[in-house]
């Protein structure tokens, strides 16, 4: 992988992580543009810059991120736990069911979800506009629903944003919550793939990797950002619609 290739594709991973268009299809059709091949050097890289991008997160929520919110994360772990549990037990099935047809589809399939929801959604009736205010049947229901996103093609971010919507989450909320819980996702996912690649760094090019990360972390950084401000406005109509075309396009280029 060159360092253009490295920053193609730390943009794309900085974008897409935690909008819920799903990082999975993008990577993709990139990796296919810029015949990159899936090799363990590459999943190496794709370590990097997810954790480029967690840090992008606990940067934004700092302040989020000490002993006065332990009850906050309490819920973020139990929240977790579904997915940790499920995600382990069904690894190999997972890898089985990982074809683009199948992340098309799921494309397809989750943008019409955003659009039934938001068709029926109404923020004035969310009971929930502070994500300290998240309860503990939220939190679990919501880790739940992200069991959904192990279905490559899902997104973690959609699966847990339409969970946090229909549990009585506003949008900035179920965003918001959708974002720290993503810490301790990916730090597990990571975590795991750094201790399964770990060799591979040792003569790969650590330049490309340095500024892959630096480029996922700021887009990262910037999207979280603008993404808040968007949700201010407007809704998740816009993304479901993408998806949809999306996975209509993954489908023809098959």
């Amino acid at each position: 992988m060159d360092i253009l290739q490295a920053i193609i594709i730390g943009i794309i991973e900085g974008f897409t992580e935690f909008l819920p268009i799903s990082s999975t299809g993008h990577m993709i059709v990139a990796s296919e543009f810029l015949g990159i091949e899936q090799t363990a050097v590459v999943k190496a890289y794709e370590v990097i810059i997810q954790f480029a991008a967690i840090l992008a997160v606990m940067l934004l929520y700092r302040e989020k991120i000490n002993l006065k919110e332990i009850e906050l994360w309490k819920k973020l772990f139990v929240a977790f736990l579904p997915i940790a549990i499920v995600g382990f037990l069904c690894k190999d099935w997972i890898k089985e069911i990982f074809t683009i047809s199948t992340v098309a589809w799921m494309f397809i399939v989750g943008g019409i979800v955003f659009l039934v929801v938001e068709y029926f959604y109404e923020e004035e009736q969310s009971h929930t506009t502070v994500i300290e205010n998240v309860s503990w049947s939220q939190s679990i229901w919501i880790g739940l629903a992200q069991i959904l996103s192990l279905v490559p093609g899902t997104s973690r971010a959609g699966a847990t944003i339409i969970g946090g919507l229909l549990l009585g989450l506003d949008r900035k909320t179920s965003a918001e919550f959708s974002f720290l819980l993503a810490i301790p996702v990916m730090m597990a996912v990571s975590g795991y793939d750094l201790l399964k690649h770990y060799d591979e760094f040792i003569g790969a090019d650590l330049t490309a990797f340095v500024v892959g990360f630096v480029v996922a972390f700021v887009v990262a950084y910037l999207t979280i950002k603008l993404f808040i401000v968007f949700l201010q406005r407007f809704t998740f109509v816009a993304f479901g619609i993408y998806r949809i075309l999306f996975g209509v396009f993954l489908l023809m280029i098959m």
